[in-house]
């Protein structure tokens, strides 16, 4: 095994203090923050832990995330009313969606207490936030509820085959499709609609459960969504010949499940949409859709508005991000809101990422660390 698979994540020589240079009178600028592209800032990302209870391949390799590996110890951790503080302050400068993230979001204890304090945030205008929450679903059964109950506007169920041999595989600590299945039921119980579920497809190892689960899922009320198999972190094993381009996926569907294009919900969106057909060739809403992320093939850096923030208070500007800033430190040194605020629009404003156009540009035989580090998708949230 090389080097590269054995680095700790959160021991990587990070700086533990990474802060813009901002003063604490420094004025917040008015309004929505633009970075060096114009981008707006409208979406958050928020990892809640660092753990799982899936030792997925592309993720959490079991190789790397043994026994013997150290997580970040709960000190360390925000803490719901500082989320919550950081949340808020995001809102008041243009964020409008929130999504929680792991590692397992589930495994934060009391998680259901986060989202209700989040649910009652609101943007200048009054509105609720759109607040999602993306989950393995092993633990649906016992928290649908709960999280509906609590505010939670929208949930996303990973599963990456309906294959129970495939599933155990995939997940690597022998967990039955079965069980995910019954969460994603639950949650549909709970009263949550527009259920999404998001396979990330590996050419050698789950392509062939592409037309199933297309199938298994059209005419649901459950939207399925394939994901480019991604060079996030250093611990993957990364190759290019193991993805699928979603343009393959959207043709191997189309075979069997006639499906037109869809105009994008809202502007950003990363997922492009898909609407399965009926006998007249046009949308047929009852048959639902599908969508592609195609964060390999076709980059939507343009058109990104997400900054994301890790289990311990670090806000990163991309998912292939090498370094983050030190959020936590402002709130545990008795930083005033506007000092934070500034801080915020400080780091977002000078943003300039676009990690996936940039890799499109380079020769094919370029390995997918392109001489840098980045930290692991389990650590800051996918």
């Amino acid at each position: 095994m090389s080097e590269r698979h054995i680095i700790p994540i959160h021991s990587e020589p990070y700086p533990a203090n990474r802060l813009p240079n901002v003063s604490a009178d420094s004025p917040t600028p008015p309004g929505p923050f633009l970075d060096q592209l114009r981008r707006p800032l409208r979406d958050v990302r928020i990892s809640v832990t660092d753990r799982c209870n899936f030792r997925c391949g592309y993720c959490m390799p079991k190789e790397v995330f043994d026994k013997n590996y150290t997580y970040l110890p709960h000190s360390a951790l925000l803490r719901f009313e500082e989320i919550t503080r950081l949340a808020r302050l995001f809102v008041q400068h243009g964020v409008r969606k929130i999504r929680l993230t792991g590692g397992e979001p589930l495994l934060r204890k009391d998680l259901e207490q986060l989202v209700a304090q989040l649910a009652s945030l609101r943007t200048p205008e009054g509105q609720a936030l759109d607040l999602t929450l993306t989950t393995n679903g092993s633990l649906l059964r016992r928290k649908a509820r709960l999280l509906k109950e609590a505010g939670l506007s929208r949930l996303t169920v990973s599963l990456d085959s309906l294959d129970d041999a495939t599933f155990r595989a995939m997940n690597d600590v022998d967990f039955p499709v079965a069980e995910v299945l019954d969460g994603i039921d639950a949650a549909r119980e709970a009263g949550f609609d527009n259920l999404k579920v998001n396979m990330v497809v590996k050419r050698s190892t789950n392509a062939r459960d592409i037309l199933p689960m297309a199938r298994h899922f059209r005419g649901s009320g459950v939207t399925l969504r394939f994901i480019e198999y991604m060079d996030v972190g250093a611990t993957n094993g990364w190759r290019m010949d193991e993805v699928v381009p979603s343009a393959e996926v959207i043709a191997h569907i189309a075979q069997e499940l006639p499906v037109v294009p869809l105009e994008p919900n809202a502007p950003g969106e990363t997922a492009q949409r898909w609407g399965y057909a009926n006998a007249q060739g046009a949308y047929d809403p009852t048959l639902g859709e599908v969508g592609v992320i195609s964060s390999v093939t076709r980059a939507f850096c343009r058109d990104c508005s997400r900054v994301r923030l890790s289990t311990e208070g670090q806000m990163y500007l991309c998912l292939f991000a090498s370094q983050g800033w030190d959020l936590r430190h402002l709130l545990r040194t008795g930083a005033s809101d506007a000092h934070i605020s500034a801080a915020i629009a400080a780091i977002w404003e000078q943003r300039s990422d676009r990690y996936s156009e940039l890799r499109a540009q380079l020769p094919p035989h370029t390995g997918p660390d392109h001489g840098r580090k980045r930290i692991e998708m389990s650590y800051i949230g996918g």
